[in-house]
């Protein structure tokens, strides 16, 4: 039997979000912009219904969820909606691809950025932020969570610092929610990307947090359309909604803060297991991202003389990752690790990530495996001296 450690890359789908789909897939099929029929009513009720508990979820108001197709959307959005050619963007150097590439794009369109630094546990630090700031700068777009290492950035103090000079805070808290709490208001932040099959969730959903009462001294943010039609969320995000996906969305908000903390501690109790057994087993083993202030479910390690494509090779049993499961698509190593200097040549930098159904035997076996393949690799003279 398989075992999946790859929660970051998506998670199953909850029984009991499949559960409140289901009727919105059959029976109740309804457009929730047909306003002149009761299965248009149906549908609509459902999706705020949806968005309430999204919101609660997240210490929102309603009417401040727009729904979109994913984080990358939402990324996508609350970046091209605000910046024009001339604007200023500040982002960091360990964004997802979603942020980074996003930010790219601006600037062929003649936007100037600056990406942060991080430290070698990646960080961003608040004074990096500071110096970074010009009269320009329009927007501060910083991940809560990283989805390879799980370092938790310290946003409220970086949103704090983009307030102090009328800057709006962006921030991708899609491998945030439901692993830690997620709060706007205690963040401090004016929008906030999230996803669903994040949290599981369904795929091909996600939200976009936007502000509605700018913080003192702060603009309001109202990001533009990125797509015409029919002026669905409030005119700002056109296209039928999947009411479906939301439904099963909202779902999976509400049950994810209502196992925090509890939740939160039995997973990092299993990833710090996982840790302890591969120490023992893997002499010179390194912890990347912070030690303390990380996701936890989050395990990014380093095995000495090895490639990761002969170590993840060596066990098929076990569904780990390298990394960002987008970033699998291309060659080369982590960006994120990169950016932190934690790329060695001849190392293989694999991250576990645990999740809602993960066992402690599921634990214990794949560190057996992982130890034993590694073991295997540098006797047999395939791992690098």
């Amino acid at each position: 039997m398989a075992i999946y450690l790859d929660y970051n890359a998506t998670t199953p789908l909850d029984e009991r979000v499949l559960e409140a789909m289901l009727p919105y897939l059959r029976e109740r099929f309804g457009n929730p912009a047909s306003a002149a029929h009761p299965f248009g009513w149906e549908a609509a009720a459902a999706v705020d219904l949806a968005r309430e508990e999204l919101a609660t979820a997240i210490g929102a108001s309603p009417e401040e969820v727009l729904f979109t197709s994913g984080a990358t959307e939402s990324d996508n959005w609350a970046l091209k909606g605000l910046l024009r050619p001339g604007d200023h963007l500040i982002t960091a150097a360990t964004e997802h691809e979603a942020v980074l590439e996003a930010a790219r794009s601006l600037s062929r369109a003649g936007v100037r950025v600056t990406v942060l630094p991080v430290d070698g546990y990646g960080v961003v630090h608040p004074d990096v932020l500071r110096e970074g700031i010009s009269p320009e700068t329009r927007l501060v777009s910083v991940m809560l969570a990283n989805n390879e290492t799980g370092t938790l950035n310290p946003v409220r103090e970086l949103a704090e610092v983009a307030h102090e000079r009328g800057v709006p805070f962006h921030t991708d808290a899609a491998q945030a929610l439901g692993k830690v709490p997620v709060s706007v208001e205690e963040l401090g932040v004016d929008l906030m990307s999230l996803s669903a099959h994040k949290c599981y969730g369904p795929k091909g959903v996600g939200a976009l947090y936007v502000r509605r009462r700018p913080h003192s001294g702060v603009r309001r943010v109202r990001p533009s359309p990125l797509l015409d039609g029919g002026g669905q969320e409030r005119g700002l995000r056109s296209g039928t909604l999947n009411v479906p996906g939301i439904v099963g969305f909202g779902r999976a908000a509400a049950l994810a803060a209502g196992a925090l903390p509890e939740e939160a501690r039995r997973i990092s109790s299993l990833r710090d297991a996982l840790l302890r057994r591969l120490r023992s087993g893997v002499p010179g083993l390194r912890l990347n991202g912070h030690p303390d202030l990380r996701l936890p479910n989050t395990l990014n390690v380093s095995f000495p003389g090895v490639e990761v494509g002969e170590l993840l090779g060596a066990v098929p049993e076990v569904a780990a990752s390298a990394g960002s499961a987008c970033a699998s698509l291309r060659a080369g190593p982590s960006h994120v690790l990169e950016a932190m200097g934690a790329v060695r040549e001849d190392w293989a930098a694999v991250r576990f990530s645990l999740g809602r159904f993960t066992t402690r035997e599921e634990v214990e076996r794949t560190a057996e495996l992982v130890v034993e393949a590694w073991r295997e690799l540098a006797v047999s003279g395939l791992a690098r001296p």
